[in-house]
């Protein structure tokens, strides 16, 4: 049922290009995707990072990642992994992610566990981009505290934060 509203409803009102287009998706960037869900972006990120770039696409949910994995395999995409894991302990490496997007995830429940992997695994300089139906101003407002994360650019979908230097 996700895939089919993703697929067809979900796809008529949102351009994921667009929108990763306003994230700052680049070529040769290494990239999370945070709740991929059935993989709505995950082909369109792929593109614009080029085959130089990579795409972790990860969800808690492994009937999203099984959808995902069908979709990189049918697209015959090289530089995506989907991998069926928890926001709050991704795995990956310190400091090894250019930028990290959450779009249409509205079910995190610890925003303080997140800030905390992010910055952990994105690098200085890099990006957290955040769709805003999906924000909240607890999550705006965390984000910014300590001044780990700043708020650089907001545009009519997209919030945009620079993680600053330790």
């Amino acid at each position: 049922m996700v895939s089919f509203v993703h697929e067809t409803i979900y796809s008529l009102f949102v351009n994921p290009y667009k929108l990763l287009e306003q994230a700052g998706l680049k070529l040769d960037q290494t990239v999370l995707e945070v709740g991929c869900g059935p993989g709505h972006y995950t082909i369109p990120a792929s593109k614009l990072v080029g085959e130089n770039g990579f795409i972790y696409a990860i969800d808690i949910n492994p009937f999203a990642i099984e959808s995902v994995n069908k979709k990189v395999k049918k697209a015959g995409v090289k530089n995506v992994e989907g991998i069926v894991i928890s926001v709050y302990d991704t795995g990956l490496e310190d400091q090894s992610v250019d930028l990290t997007f959450l779009f249409g995830v509205r079910h995190v429940l610890d925003y303080i566990k997140v800030k905390k992997e992010m910055s952990r695994i994105i690098k200085t300089d890099g990006i957290l981009a955040i769709q805003k139906w999906g924000a909240n101003k607890k999550l705006i407002a965390l984000l910014s505290e300590n001044q780990v994360f700043s708020l650089i650019e907001e545009t009519k979908k997209v919030l945009k934060f620079k993680k600053q230097a330790s």
